[in-house]
Formats: structure tokens, C-alpha cells, sequence
């Protein structure tokens, strides 16, 4: 008797220890493209309890609870755009952003992003609002950047008044709600002084973070080219940089040399798509001359995503079709905005990591991409469409139905009533 209750402990540590092993997801074959890690090569990657569990080439399926063939596909971090608009406001009459906000979890999936960072919507006045009914309720990770305007983007309007721009207050905000707050954002802003900048560098102290500037206009009192390499600190983020007019180019369509400059203090430099502010007429210079973006970002919201930037990935294919080659349009979106925002455990696939995950296919044929006048247009031969995405360990988006089986075979529970 004693003999049959040792073997019975055996057996049943056997089977909690195989248990413990087991993994949730195994995706299988797939080309990694890790930037952060220098991986680049077709293995397989394992996913238990929400995290990284194991990398390597031919992993066992046999503990694994659901195992998804990738091959023929490229696997990478969950997406991260780094400038977005999430949070609508609460207020009745809420215009320009607020209406044009569209909720993450509608649209992000579908685009393999499983992070977003959404830059100024609100100001420190509705900041918990929005923490409220965005952040804590997306499945979507949502970081923020707070508008140094304190009603945020209610309306451009209101981003002008002076008063209204408190450094001491949108500061104490963000170190308030640090585990969200990654920056600053001044935007908008049409006087001739560098004002809202000022104050969003004095905020950003407060907090220890970096600050997006939306320069708005270009104004020959305030030049451009001051505000990126006497004005900004390293670290800080200029976005819409493609915008025509920016003055990055000569009148040989030459990068400014200043650009450089202020490439080597630090200073990062953002897409953000948008509706209005991407043109070939500055990108594909600039780019064709090896001046990349630190960040490929959408701008995401109502207008941008019914127009030309359309979603993350057929934003990430232009960059291909200008010539960035896929390591580092992976790298711009993914390891770069996590460090630009402060947070380098993001945007990795590494032993240990949140399993966010990014299954992309490449298409290979003839693509056409627009700018923001919708008539600019540039054609490639390839093009990402996102297949799967995982975020947080769970698959959150499945485009051909890879973690499905032939129904036939499928042990389902169909519904009684």
C-alpha cells in the first residue's frame, strides 16, 4: 500500500511539474525580428502566463496548449505608436480632437499595435477623466502625454491663452499618475514666442519626463531650427516632422545641416502622420539621404484613419517604399518609441518580457501610397499587413483564423439557447 501511494505522488508530481512547464502559446517558424536584441532569424517563440517564456529553434509543441504555425511570417514586438489620439473628452461641445478621438481597442489590434501613446488630448484638468474612461478600461496598453494646455484639445482656441498653460500643475499631474504619464505635449500653439514650449520643458522638470512639441506654425520669429538645437533637451520629441513647410531641406533638397546638429544633442524626431502633416515632398528626400525617423507614429484619429495614413502598417509600408529597410522600420516602431517614452522592457521580444507580440506578412506585388494632400503618391513592391497579435500572452487578433481548427474536428461547446 505504501508503495502505490509514493507512485501515486510520483506520478502526480510528475504531472503538476509537466503542467507547470506547459506553454499557453507557441508560435512556430516564424522569422524574429527583434532590433533591440540583434535577432533576426527563424525561430520559435513560447508564451506562459503573459510573458516571454522561451526563444529558440524547433521548441516541443507537446506542452503546449495552443501552437500557431507563423512560418512564411514575421514575428516581432507588439507595435508601439507613439502618437495617438484616445480620449474624447467628457465635456459636451468637444471639437477637433475630443470628437476625433477614436477609442484603442477599436483599431489597434488590427494594425498588430498593442501599445499607444496618446499626446495632449487632454490636459491636467481631465486628465483622471480620461484615465478613468480610457486607459484603466483599454485592453490596449495607454500611456499619455499631457497637453501643457490645461483643457487639452477641446479646441485649438483654447490651447492659446496663456493662463491656461500651468507648468506647476500639469507637472504635479504627471508625477501624480507616473505609471501612465511618459511626457508633455505642446501643441498648436500660434503666437510668435516659443511660450508653450517654456512651459511644457518647465512641467516636464517637474516630472522628470520628455516633451512632444507639435510645432503648428512656422513663424519667422520663432524659428524652427531654434527651437531643436537651442530649445529642446536631449530626449525630447519633434513631431509631424515630415510636415511641409518645415525648412528641412535646401534649395537643392538637401538636409539642412542644422538637422544633424540636433540629431547629436539627442533630440528625436516623430512622424505623426495625421490628416495633414506627412508630404514626399520633405519625407522622401530626407529620407533617400538616410535622415530616418527616430519613430514611425500615425497620428491615429477619425480623419487620419479615413485618409492616407490609414493604419500603422500601411504607414510602416511608405517607409519601405521610400527605401527604410524592414529592420529598422521595425525598429522605429517598436524599440524606439519604448525608449523615447522611458520604458526600454517594452518593445523586445526576451525571455521574461510582457508577451506582446506582433505576427506581420509581407506582400510582395505593386503598392501605391499616399501623402496628406491625398494626391502625392509613391509606388513599392511591398507592403505589411498585420496576421496576428498578441497582447499581454492572449491573442487578441487573428486575420486567416491560425488558432482555429476545421470545425469538423473541434471539440466546441456550441451555445443550448
Amino acid at each position: 500500500m505504501r508503495f502505490f501511494a509514493v507512485a501515486l505522488l510520483l506520478a502526480i508530481g510528475s504531472l503538476a511539474q509537466a503542467q507547470s512547464n506547459q506553454y499557453d502559446i507557441l508560435l512556430k517558424g516564424g522569422h524574429v525580428l527583434d532590433p533591440k536584441n540583434d535577432l533576426d532569424a527563424i525561430r520559435d517563440v513560447a508564451v506562459r502566463d503573459g510573458r516571454i517564456a522561451a526563444i529558440g529553434e524547433n521548441l516541443s509543441g507537446a506542452n503546449a496548449r495552443r501552437t500557431i504555425d507563423v512560418s512564411g511570417l514575421y514575428v516581432t514586438p507588439g507595435l508601439i505608436d507613439l502618437h495617438y489620439h484616445a480620449f474624447a473628452g467628457t465635456e459636451n461641445g468637444s471639437i477637433t480632437a475630443g470628437l476625433s478621438s477614436i477609442f484603442p481597442d477599436h483599431v489597434t489590434f488590427g494594425s498588430c499595435v498593442t501599445t499607444v501613446v496618446d499626446v495632449g488630448s487632454s490636459g491636467w484638468r481631465r486628465f483622471e477623466d480620461f484615465r478613468r474612461t480610457v486607459i484603466d478600461k483599454a485592453h490596449t496598453r495607454v500611456f499619455a502625454m499631457i497637453n501643457i494646455a490645461g483643457t487639452g484639445m477641446i479646441d485649438y482656441d483654447l490651447e492659446q491663452h496663456p493662463l491656461d498653460l500651468d507648468a506647476k500643475k500639469t507637472g504635479e499631474m504627471a508625477k501624480k499618475h507616473s505609471d501612465v504619464v511618459v511626457g508633455i505635449k505642446s501643441a498648436h500653439w500660434r503666437p510668435p514666442t516659443y511660450l508653450s514650449v517654456e512651459r511644457a520643458i518647465k512641467a516636464a522638470e517637474i516630472a522628470d519626463i520628455p516633451i512632444m512639441v507639435d510645432f503648428g506654425y512656422f513663424l519667422p520669429e520663432r524659428p524652427y531650427e531654434k527651437m531643436v538645437t537651442d530649445i529642446l533637451r536631449p530626449g525630447d520629441i519633434s513631431t509631424h516632422f515630415y510636415r511641409w513647410p518645415a525648412p528641412l531641406l535646401d534649395e537643392n533638397e538637401k538636409v539642412r545641416p542644422y538637422l544633424y546638429k540636433a540629431r547629436e544633442r539627442g533630440i528625436k524626431f516623430d512622424v505623426g502622420h495625421g490628416s495633414g502633416s506627412f508630404h514626399f515632398r520633405n519625407a522622401e528626400p530626407a529620407i533617400k539621404q538616410g535622415f530616418w525617423p527616430d519613430s514611425i507614429s500615425t497620428d491615429w484619429h477619425r480623419g487620419s484613419n479615413n485618409g492616407a495614413m490609414i493604419d500603422m502598417v500601411s504607414l510602416m509600408s511608405k517607409f519601405l517604399a521610400m527605401g527604410v529597410p524592414l529592420n529598422e522600420v521595425i525598429r522605429q516602431s517598436t524599440t524606439n518609441p519604448a525608449s523615447q517614452v522611458n520604458h526600454p522592457e517594452l518593445g523586445q521580444i526576451a525571455v521574461g518580457a510582457e508577451a506582446d507580440l506582433a505576427v506581420l506578412r509581407l506582400d510582395r506585388g505593386k503598392f501605391g501610397f499616399l501623402d496628406a494632400t491625398r494626391r502625392g503618391r509613391v509606388e513599392g513592391t511591398e507592403r505589411l499587413g498585420c496576421e496576428v497579435t498578441v497582447r499581454a500572452g492572449r491573442v487578441v487578433f487573428d486575420y486567416n483564423g491560425r488558432t482555429g481548427e476545421p470545425w469538423r474536428d473541434a471539440d466546441i461547446r456550441y451555445p443550448t439557447r
